[in-house]
């Protein structure tokens, strides 16, 4: 322990309780602790005993006694003496007073005043129920618990006007901790109230523990508003860095980020002269971060009002993967509807779509399919507007951690398609493809497009090409689809855009490509009457299989428009459809075949049949010409042959049952004659 004296020691009287004093009219002494009467361990604290001019002598009281040596005062050059004590510990604590001596005498005694030293016991915790967030003219209770056993708690305002409050402690089992219920309020928005709280026992009152973390409340006050925001976004990967920004104005001394739920605010920060905002950054974001965030702004006029809610969404916290869709394409038609489809094998309770900007968000309970085994939800998006246009993506999470979401899905970019021309889209090589062979679509109009996207129905993804230009002043683009195999069917569509424009074309008139060969059976095709006919004649194009077909598609080789699709009908064992074409002509003429496909996979053909080659003659057939015969083709003649075949059976068999009852007759009549004889 060390003593100083800022005046010059004195050999002084030791007085202990019962040492009588000559004791005047003297006014009594004025004693101060500075910097505090509650200090810390190891601190530094100034007594000083404040008396009077000409007083010769000043004495220290603890408890009672003499504490320290007196201190000799020059004369008639100050009224006060300080006593210095550093490195502050326990036995320090007690009830201090002083007086002093002049001429005429010594003074009472001043006012005791109690020095508290603090750290010596570990600190309780300090909360308010149910928040820190307060409203002005309110009351809030502040609890002061520790796990420890103290018999009583302290609470302590910070400020110009200090509050203390001391209560018994009590034992609470659901807790399992000691605690002290504090009532505080009213509260009002003119002044900060911060708070701490301490605990001892009653047989040392004077040595304290350590302080609880200092308490804030927080008001939404009268004062301007901050913004607050979130940089790069409110919607944050997991280990990612996020700052959340609060604006106030210039005269703002303090800002105070504050999340739902804590007791203690996130942060707290004296914005620089020339500034008017704060930002509190989080360097690697973790489940711990995810919730809602308020700031308040404290200057000399009070609090302000406090901000908006921003939540913090923190995502890839769950490892399945949803998938998002656009139904029926993601080029959607101005002032048309979308839907979007958002798909996950996990079982999440909720799905939740969201665009890049955050300017569309939507959340949907997740409903499972039988039919692919998977959970889902659906989107709608009304009237779309280029505003809809963007990168979407869409989450899976539980609604008991509504803020903690999946990593997201592939990104799915929505493009609009306005009401400018639609290009054409076309193949010079058939609509039916043999696998192996290679395909290129082409995309072109009159219009001056500097660029086309061609769209495959089911898919989200476009293949954009730039243009080049042909002989003809047409704008077109070439997509090469490399070599053909399943996945290669299906339906196509095409867009034209400008560079300057972010707007799409009309959509081209769709392309189906067809794979053929993908089915085990092929069909055979017939013609009636026959193969050649005259202009103006009806003729029918019968396509048949033994194997179930749901539908048949026609083909005329070289042919540029589409194919034609009939359902089938099961008649006389066969599955059928009847390709009827009135009043031919010639342009009808050429090498047609037939294709079978299921509903299941629309877009897989059978084998071919065999080519029918159909010749329509530019004359129209004369007047005294009957209307021909159908001629006979392989097919036909064989079921003539099976027919004849079936009959000819049926008379042999009558014949051989005719002949089997004539000899069974014939012998019985023999049995007959035998035995009338033997009789």
């Amino acid at each position: 322990m060390t003593f100083t004296f800022t005046a010059l020691l004195c050999v002084g009287l030791t007085l202990g309780i019962g040492t009588q004093v000559l004791a005047g009219t003297l006014p009594k002494p004025i004693l101060r602790i500075q910097p505090d009467s509650v200090v810390s361990e190891k601190a530094t604290v100034t007594i000083v005993c404040e008396g009077t001019t000409g007083a010769k002598v000043y004495s220290l009281y603890k408890d009672g006694y003499k504490y320290l040596s007196p201190i000799e005062i020059p004369q008639n050059s100050i009224d006060k003496a300080e006593f210095t004590i550093s490195n502050i510990e326990y036995h320090h604590a007690g009830r201090y007073s002083c007086q002093y001596q002049t001429r005429d005498g010594w003074s009472g005694h001043s006012e005791p005043l109690e020095l508290v030293v603090t750290g010596v016991y570990r600190k309780p915790s300090l909360s308010a129920l149910p928040s820190p967030a307060v409203n002005e003219g309110g009351k809030v209770t502040l609890q002061c618990a520790s796990k420890e056993q103290y018999d009583r708690f302290v609470l302590i305002k910070k400020g110009q006007k200090k509050l203390s409050r001391m209560r018994n402690s009590q034992y609470k089992n659901s807790t399992r901790q000691f605690q002290a219920l504090f009532s505080v309020g009213p509260v009002t928005s003119s002044q900060r109230w911060t708070f701490r709280c301490y605990s001892f026992n009653k047989n040392s009152p004077l040595v304290w523990s350590e302080p609880s973390d200092p308490l804030e409340l927080l008001f939404s006050g009268t004062l301007h508003k901050p913004t607050i925001k979130a940089e790069p976004g409110s919607v944050i990967a997991i280990g990612s860095t996020v700052t959340i920004s609060c604006q106030g104005t210039m005269d703002t001394e303090i800002y105070i980020l504050h999340k739902e739920g804590s007791q203690k605010p996130w942060g707290t920060q004296t914005p620089e002269e020339t500034e008017n905002n704060a930002k509190f950054s989080i360097p690697f974001v973790t489940r711990q971060h995810v919730g809602q965030y308020r700031c308040y702004c404290y200057s000399l006029g009070g609090w302000s009002e406090r901000s908006d809610t921003l939540e913090l969404v923190v995502t890839g916290i769950h490892k399945g993967k949803p998938r998002l869709s656009a139904l029926p394409r993601p080029m959607a038609t101005s002032g048309r509807n979308i839907t979007l489809q958002c798909i996950s094998w996990e079982r999440y309770d909720k799905l939740i779509l969201t665009k890049e900007d955050q300017k569309f968000l939507s959340s949907m309970n997740s409903q499972y399919i039988h039919s692919i085994r998977q959970y889902q939800a659906y989107f709608s998006i009304d009237h779309i507007t280029p505003d809809h246009k963007g990168t979407f993506r869409c989450y899976g999470y539980y609604k008991q951690a509504p803020q903690m979401w999946s990593v997201p899905s592939d990104p799915l970019e929505i493009h609009i398609s306005g009401l400018s021309k639609k290009p054409s889209l076309l193949t010079h090589q058939g609509h039916i493809q043999d696998p192996g062979k290679n395909l290129t679509l082409q995309c072109l109009s009159d219009i001056n497009y500097d660029r086309f996207a061609l769209y495959k129905a089911g898919e989200d993804n476009p293949i954009q090409h730039y243009v080049w230009w042909s002989q003809a002043d047409l704008s077109l683009a070439n997509f090469s689809l490399g070599s053909v195999s399943t996945s290669t069917g299906g339906q196509y569509r095409c867009y034209g855009a400008h560079n300057l424009s972010s707007e799409w074309s009309a959509s081209s008139d769709p392309l189906d490509i067809l794979i053929a060969g993908q089915l085990f059976f092929t069909p055979s095709l017939s013609v009636k009457p026959n193969s050649t006919v005259y202009s103006g004649d009806n003729v029918t194009l019968l396509c048949q299989s033994t194997y179930k077909v749901d539908t048949f598609i026609l083909s005329k080789d070289g042919a540029a428009h589409s194919t034609k699709r009939l359902k089938s009908k099961f008649q006389m064992w066969m599955f059928q459809a009847e390709f009827n074409m009135s009043a031919v002509s010639s342009m009808l003429s050429g090498t047609y075949r037939c294709y079978g496909s299921w509903d299941s996979s629309v877009y897989l053909l059978s084998n071919s049949s065999a080519p029918v080659e159909l010749t329509v003659s530019g004359s129209i057939r004369p007047s005294n010409l009957p209307p021909s015969r159908p001629k006979p083709t392989a097919d036909t003649e064989n079921q003539d042959h099976t027919v004849e075949n079936v009959i000819r059976m049926g008379f042999s068999v009558m014949i051989l049952i005719v002949l089997g009852f004539l000899v069974f007759k014939a012998w019985g009549n023999q049995r007959q004659s035998q035995h009338a004889a033997e009789m």
